[in-house]
């Protein structure tokens, strides 16, 4: 198996395994999180799986590849809108490793109202996960990756592009997310550090399970039915999986893509075009 990033320290926020179950019964990682760490482990990267529940982040271990020669991947419990425990979890990481190379800002979180119900404390709760906590991470993790470059690399989402009236507050973040990565970008340039994001579609989680039966509501339908409308909305006719997010972040962490910075990469099946 190739190792195109051996030995080299990846941080990702939101990685906890979550439902063993709903993992086992579709084949699938129950989340993106798990499985960005899973693919960059194959790859040959130790991985750093934070997540603000420790047990879940610490779950994740589990289920990754190890390779002779590189030191044993780690976890901790991290709230990623405290930059004072992100800048402990970070001293932490460095004292074990010595070095930081890749950043996954992916911790997120989602709920689903019309625009004149949204509440104050959702709207809140949605940006200061989704769009504070990258930039409070991104700022953090500066002046580790200065010393020799690196990677960041943000989940970001279809709602970037495709905004939906029924996640304004969550469209919002992610339109955050979207100008943070560019941003950054050009503003980490110098330091020989690359910030890209991935912006996927409707992906098949247990968080999308919620999701339908939200939307279901709202919309007067059976959950399975707002699911098919995502299916009949996408041109490649199914669902994303958290897989292929992850593979997306590993093209932007591969040694191959040390050029491309900025970019937004929509892992939709084309849904974003529709």
């Amino acid at each position: 198996m190739e190792t195109p990033i051996f030995g080299q320290v990846a941080f990702i926020t939101g990685a906890g395994y979550g439902d063993k179950n709903y993992a086992a019964a579709s084949g699938h990682a129950p989340n993106m999180g798990s499985a960005i760490a899973q693919r960059l482990s194959k790859m040959g990267a130790v991985i750093v799986a934070t997540d603000i529940n420790g047990e879940a982040a610490k779950e994740t271990l589990a289920t990754l590849t190890t390779y002779p020669g590189n030191p044993a991947h780690t976890s901790f419990a991290l709230d990623v809108t405290d930059r004072a425990a992100i800048d402990k979890v970070l001293k932490e990481v460095y004292k074990i490793y010595g070095r930081l190379d890749i950043v996954c800002n992916n911790a997120g979180v989602s709920s689903m109202a019309p625009l004149e119900e949204l509440t104050e404390k959702e709207w809140d709760f949605n940006v200061d996960v989704n769009m504070k906590g990258v930039f409070l991470c991104t700022q953090a993790v500066v002046p580790y990756l200065k010393e020799k470059g690196g990677r960041i690399v943000n989940t970001c989402s279809m709602a970037a592009i495709k905004p939906d009236p029924t996640l304004a507050h969550y469209t919002a973040s992610k339109f955050g997310v979207l100008g943070l990565t560019k941003a950054s970008a050009i503003g980490l340039a110098e330091y020989g550090v690359t910030v890209n994001c991935v912006c996927p579609g409707w992906v098949k989680t247990p968080m999308q399970d919620r999701e339908i039966v939200w939307e279901g509501k709202m919309r007067g339908m059976e959950p399975e039915a707002v699911r098919q409308s995502y299916i009949d909305h996408t041109p490649l006719g199914r669902l994303c999986y958290p897989e292929d997010v992850a593979n997306a972040v590993a093209f932007f962490v591969l040694p191959e893509s040390n050029f491309i910075t900025g970019e937004a990469m929509n892992v939709s099946g084309g849904a974003n075009l529709i």
